[in-house]
This record gives structure tokens, C-alpha cells and sequence, in this order.
């Protein structure tokens, strides 16, 4: 058993009260003794007698009853200290309980190691409990937001259809069917995100060659990004790197995608290689690039700049959430770094070995 935290103080206090309660005994028979045979030695009793004097009995019965109390105090002051913050820990968890996610516990005495980790515990999971709480409301309110357009769209065309407003052959059903696949991408980027922090996301190893995976996404893209004022150049290391291509080709779509929405038009470099045994895959565009502040939170979901919320381009602010979700089940990492020619740089790593890789769940 470790000498530290409650164990320690625990036995320090009946150490004290064991040190103290001989020393009483002992000075104070010392004291009663010599007064009583000073003032007379008469009521002390004969050494051949086998039962106390009646004033001897007196004093030990004060002398126990001095013990009992100075236990006493001695238990209710360690009782104390130790029953504080678990007491407020009670209390917290009754706060807790009834709705109150803010309620906090107070470790007080924290040389009672024990009682004061199961304040921080506590209050940890608290934390955790109120900020699942505040994303959940979030997350409910832009997932709202994002499905109004449209949802709003597609029904007041159909509605305007089944009231006769418009005729069939009026209806721009190449507009409604971009409203079903934005409507679709959005219910598969929240599903992806949904497996990955519950740690289900299935991946299909196996070694790519990437390079072709790459080239086939940038071909499909070649038209839109042409349209929309775009040159992709790929720069592509053919090593060979243990991943699921699938995901990986979701992260080069939601990279491009995330250009061409926000990016300025003009040179769009995407690069791979391979360096201290890490695969490195990244997309670089022509700016205006991101802010400092705005980056280190780039990934986070429904997190966008202040242009691109009043932008009608702008996407669901899920997709670079996706590609932190997906390098991440890789045991890799996502970051936004300013490029050297001012616009922005999203790089994601993971290793290049199977082996190096957490499990699937």
C-alpha cells in the first residue's frame, strides 16, 4: 500500500493522537500522583492492594474521558477535511443529475491525494459532459441550417408543380438534382464523421499506388475546375503506401472541392511523397489564403470564414472535417499552413506501413 494522499494523512493523524494521548498519560499520572502525595498519601492505595482508591478511580475515569474527547476531535476534524470534497462531489453529481452540466466540485484540502483526484475526475468528466452538450446544440442548429436550402428548394418547386404553378417541362431539374447530391454529400459526410468519432470506421487496407487514384479524381474534376478558372498541376510519388483509396480519394475530392469553392482561380498543385516513413499528400492554391486564427480550426466541422458564410457557393463546412476524420482513422494528422505563395496548403500525413496503423474499429 502507498504511503501517500489519504493513506498518509490517516496514518499521520492516529499517529498524533496515539503520541499525544501517551504523553497525557503518562505527565498527567506523573502530575496527579505527586500532588496526591503531597497533599495526602493516604487516599493513594497501599502497593499490596489489588483495587484502586476511590480518588484514583476519579482520575482514571477523567483521564479516559479526556482520551475519548481529544479522539473525538481529532476524528471529526480529519473526518472533516476528508468528507468536504466529497461532499461537494455529492453535491455536483446531484446538480449534475437534475440538468445542471455547469456544477463543479471543490477538492479543498488537496494533500488528501485521493479525494482530490476524484474532484478533478469529476469535474473533468463535467467538462466533457457540458461541451457534448453545447456541440450537440451545434451540431443540431447547423445541421438545421444546412438542410433548410435544400429541402426548401425541392419542395417549393414540387409544390409549385403539384399546384400547377409551373409545368413539368419548366422545371429545371438539372438544378433539383444538384439539391439531391449536395443533399447527398452532406448525409455522407455526417455519417463519416459519426463513424469516426465513434471509432467504426471501416477501412480496407491494402498497398495503392496512389498515383492513379489521383490522376482518375483529377480527370473527373478536369471540367469543373476548368469552368471555374482552375489549373491542376500534380506533382506524385509512385511509392507505394498501405491506405484505404477509397477514403483517400474522398479526402482528394473534399481538398479540390474546398479550392474551388474558396480558393482564388488559377494554379492548383497537388503533391505526394514520401519522407521519414510517413506519406505525405497535400493541396496548395493561389490564395487569399486562410488567417493564423482560422486554421488552427479549419478542420473542426461546420467551421468556415466569415466571407464564406454569406457565400450561396459556400459548401456544408463538413469536408475538411471529413478529411481530419479519414487522416486520422489512418493514425495520421490534417493541418492548414500558409504556402510560400501566399495561399493556402491542407497537408495530410499517416504512415506509410500497415503495421504503424491503430485497428479499425
Amino acid at each position: 500500500m502507498r504511503f501517500t494522499g489519504l493513506n498518509r494523512q490517516i496514518v499521520l493523524s492516529m499517529s498524533v493522537l496515539m503520541v499525544c494521548s501517551i504523553l497525557i498519560i503518562w505527565i498527567g499520572s506523573w502530575i496527579f500522583f505527586a500532588v496526591a502525595f503531597k497533599i495526602d498519601p493516604g487516599m493513594l492505595s497501599e502497593p499490596d492492594d489489588w483495587s484502586p482508591s476511590t480518588v484514583e478511580w476519579l482520575w482514571i475515569f477523567a483521564i479516559t474521558i479526556f482520551g475519548l474527547a481529544l479522539a473525538a476531535f481529532f476524528a471529526i476534524k480529519l473526518a472533516a477535511r476528508i468528507l468536504k470534497p466529497i461532499n461537494s462531489v455529492m453535491d455536483s453529481v446531484r446538480r449534475v443529475a437534475h440538468g445542471d452540466l455547469s456544477a463543479r466540485a471543490f477538492a479543498g484540502d488537496r494533500t488528501l491525494g485521493e479525494t482530490a483526484m476524484l474532484v478533478d475526475d469529476f469535474n473533468s468528466m463535467a467538462e466533457r459532459l457540458q461541451r457534448g452538450a453545447q456541440e450537440s446544440l451545434t451540431w443540431n442548429a447547423a445541421i438545421a441550417h444546412e438542410l433548410r436550402t435544400p429541402v426548401t428548394i425541392l419542395r417549393g418547386t414540387l409544390q409549385g408543380v403539384v399546384d400547377g404553378v409551373f409545368k413539368p417541362e419548366e422545371v429545371p431539374f438539372s438544378s433539383l438534382l444538384a439539391q439531391v447530391e449536395d443533399l447527398g454529400r452532406l448525409i455522407e459526410d455526417l455519417r463519416t464523421l459519426s463513424l469516426a468519432d465513434s471509432g467504426h470506421m471501416q477501412l480496407r487496407m491494402a498497398w495503392t499506388d496512389l498515383t492513379l487514384e489521383i490522376e482518375e479524381v483529377g480527370r473527373l474534376l478536369a471540367q469543373e475546375m476548368e469552368a471555374a478558372g482552375f489549373t491542376l498541376r500534380l506533382h506524385l510519388s509512385d511509392h507505394p503506401v498501405c491506405c484505404d483509396a477509397a477514403r483517400i480519394r474522398q479526402i482528394v475530392l473534399a481538398l479540390l472541392d474546398n479550392a474551388r469553392r474558396y480558393a482564388h482561380p488559377g494554379l492548383l498543385r497537388v503533391r505526394t511523397r514520401v519522407q521519414a516513413g510517413q506519406y505525405y499528400l497535400s493541396v496548395e492554391d493561389a490564395g487569399p489564403g486562410i488567417s493564423d486564427e482560422l486554421a488552427a480550426h479549419v478542420f473542426e466541422a461546420f467551421r468556415r470564414g466569415d466571407s464564406a458564410r454569406v457565400d450561396l457557393n459556400a459548401g456544408s463546412g463538413l469536408g475538411l472535417a471529413v478529411v481530419e476524420a479519414i487522416a486520422r482513422a489512418h493514425g495520421g494528422s490534417a493541418v492548414c499552413t500558409r504556402s510560400t505563395t501566399g495561399g493556402s496548403l491542407f497537408t495530410v500525413k499517416w504512415p506509410v506501413e500497415h503495421g504503424a496503423l491503430p485497428a479499425a474499429g
